[in-house]
């Protein structure tokens, strides 16, 4: 049986967290699967299709992940459809868990079969976010050690368009 893991966000920008989280799950499951979700209640900087040809450019040398779409209802729904049997969250600190481990109770009351897995992260990107990302990177703060490199180039493109 292939183990599937499924690690949903709206990766709005992809950090190098998310990546490393990515890798690190890349070892541990047959196949990871990336959902690239639209969080309606923040103010998107990049559209879907922007963030799904980032994250795809980024994780290329991982032979056991794939990118998709989702595009609303249950992120266990998606679990589901795929045949995933996990789903995969990066917790920063504290507050992360007490966030991600609601949601975890929630999603296992949906579907009972579907365990969610927490990873720490990395301790050299335990600080970072993507909204600390787009507020440093809007006021001309360098991010390129934190983000992919086709990220940081596309940031730099949307913020020139603003100011």
């Amino acid at each position: 049986m292939t183990k599937i893991a499924l690690f949903p966000g709206s990766f709005d920008p992809f950090t190098n967290g998310h990546l490393d989280t990515v890798e690190r799950t890349s070892k541990l499951f047959d196949q990871v699967v990336i959902a690239v979700a639209t969080n309606t209640s923040k103010n998107a900087l990049f559209s879907l299709e922007e963030k799904m040809t980032f994250i795809k450019k980024s994780v290329e040398h991982i032979e056991n992940v794939r990118v998709t779409e989702h595009s609303g209802g249950l992120t266990v729904e998606l679990a589901k459809k795929i045949g995933a049997v996990t789903l995969v969250r990066g917790l920063r600190n504290n507050a992360d868990f007490e966030y991600e481990s609601t949601i975890a109770t929630m999603n296992k009351i949906q579907h009972k079969d579907i365990e969610t897995v927490f990873l720490m992260s990395n301790e050299k990107y335990r600080f970072l976010s993507s909204s600390l990302i787009k507020e440093v990177a809007m006021f001309g703060g360098d991010v390129s050690s934190l983000v992919p490199d086709g990220v940081n180039k596309a940031i730099k493109k949307k913020y020139a368009k603003i100011e």
